[in-house]
């Protein structure tokens, strides 16, 4: 059984709708889609050792190749359609890629990036097949890979995080159970299927027979309200900047919202002012605070709603299956209190990094995941991520967490964002800098009006030096803000 197996194991033929993306489509007709690819991969003597690279936006030519890669027991790598042309050359390079699903929209600069010897395929070579594939050299759930996700390095080339079908598995059985998803379920998605958040949105609520609507005009967000009154959307899923700018930039507060069952948060720590500004407006709506890594597959923890109050700012405890240790620097377990290193041990965990031992070596010890992210835990064993260790501050001998400076700036009601980070300085060794988003250009809140509010509330060592205002924080395709941009400002 291969994941994409695994996923239509109970909906491949029912006539109930998987998708809606301007029409509705149903699982039958996207599982006869995903029956093409995989023989037509097939046909191709594309094998389980051979990668296959998916480049698309949201769309039912991204869900039908995904899926259909996978049946056919080859490599999934989906990247950002946006990615650089040096990032998709290395990619191309590394993994010899031979064959290639690119929608035409990107058609013409996808071209120029890829040797001849690749065939590459758009939605009009697409069909539909009734064919069941029969693999002729079955996959090996635990050891191969299924999928290869690029996010970020430390070094100046992506790192490809492999995961196999076990792995894509495990987390979505493990997040289906504690969002407690069923048929019932409509997510609307406005996170990109290629980042491992969006891809999970993607596999949960297609295991268990839900719906998913795709929303690609987020940069309109009042369409997040429309479309979620319109479909009937049950659920919803954000990074911190989605829910900023649907809190300060749109009437979510005040909107009619009756399908609403739960929204998640993941993809980095949202302020605890929007946390409380996110509970006071969904009233009677499950809101789930979690956490999680690639390297994970996707997600590593979760804060129950009805902790959210009383556990504040918190990422919750390990998901179903998955345990979560604080080592200290001796690699023993931290004291209450004591901050130490998220170290995480299950089945989601990533077979490794490809073609990269050392990187691979550096994050995974002893079957232990170890995620560079420091945090303590409380006398309930509830986990409070302090900061990751290159993003805390060494400011005149003292470590600071950004974290508490942001949360102070954005109790400001013109701010829609903030970022703190630690910029050179001869003196202090690293200055205090934060990066404000305000509401309204016209503002009269300047610099001084931050510092101050800061002096107020915080120790003075905690206080910005620096304030440099934006009229958005740079980010990623996912919602990420961009840390390094940001440093070389």
């Amino acid at each position: 059984m291969t994941f994409t197996d695994y996923i239509f194991e109970k909906s491949g033929h029912l006539k109930k709708t998987a998708l809606i993306d301007g029409s509705s489509i149903s699982y039958e007709e996207i599982y006869l889609g995903v029956n093409y690819v995989s023989n037509l991969l097939n046909e191709n003597k594309c094998s389980k050792e051979d990668s296959v690279l998916v480049i698309s936006d949201n769309s039912r030519f991204f869900i039908e190749t995904y899926f259909g890669i996978i049946k056919n027991g080859s490599i999934c790598v989906p990247i950002n359609p946006n990615m650089s042309e040096n990032d998709v050359k290395y990619i191309v390079d590394i993994l010899k890629i031979k064959t290639i699903f690119c929608q035409k929209k990107y058609e013409s600069r996808v071209k120029k990036l890829i040797y001849e010897r690749a065939i590459l395929y758009t939605e009009e070579d697409m069909g539909t097949s009734e064919n069941e594939l029969v693999l002729n050299d079955p996959v090996d759930v635990e050891r191969d890979t299924a999928l290869i996700m690029f996010t970020s390095g430390s070094t100046s080339k992506p790192k490809g995080v492999m995961l196999t079908h076990y792995n894509l598995m495990y987390n979505t059985d493990s997040i289906v159970e504690y969002l407690r998803l069923t048929e019932k379920d409509r997510v609307e998605v406005v996170l990109p299927f290629y980042y491992c958040y969006g891809t999970s949105l993607l596999n949960t609520h297609f295991r268990c027979g839900g719906s998913v609507v795709i929303n690609s005009k987020f940069m309109f967000p009042q369409t997040v309200i429309e479309d979620i009154k319109k479909y009937n959307c049950t659920g919803f899923a954000g990074v911190p900047s989605t829910y900023q700018i649907l809190l300060r930039m749109t009437n979510f507060k005040d909107a009619e919202m009756p399908s609403l069952r739960y929204v998640t948060q993941a993809g980095g720590r949202l302020p605890e002012v929007f946390i409380l500004e996110l509970y006071e407006a969904l009233k009677g709506v499950d809101i789930y605070i979690m956490y999680g890594q690639t390297e994970a597959t996707a997600r590593l923890s979760y804060l129950p709603p009805s902790q959210i109050k009383n556990k504040l700012g918190s990422i919750g405890k390990g998901i179903p299956g998955t345990k979560l240790m604080i080592l200290n620097k001796k690699c023993l377990p931290a004291e209450i209190g004591e901050v130490g290193e998220i170290v995480a041990k299950g089945g989601n965990v990533m077979k490794g990094y490809f073609n990269d031992e050392e990187e691979t070596k550096k994050v995974l010890r002893n079957g232990l995941l170890y995620t560079g992210d420091l945090a303590f835990k409380d006398e309930d064993g509830y986990i409070f991520v302090v900061s990751r260790e290159k993003n805390i501050i060494k400011c005149a001998g003292n470590r600071i967490s950004p974290r508490e400076i942001e949360n102070t700036i954005c109790g400001i009601k013109q701010v829609v964002e903030c970022v703190v980070i630690g910029v050179e300085d001869d003196i202090l060794g690293e200055a205090i800098k934060a990066f404000v988003v305000l509401k309204d250009s016209n503002s009269s809140i300047d610099s001084k009006y931050i510092v101050d509010y800061c002096m107020e509330r915080l120790p003075r060592y905690k206080v910005p030096k620096y304030v440099q205002f934006l009229p958005s924080l740079p980010k990623n395709s996912s919602g990420k803000v961009l840390l390094k941009k940001l440093k070389n400002m």
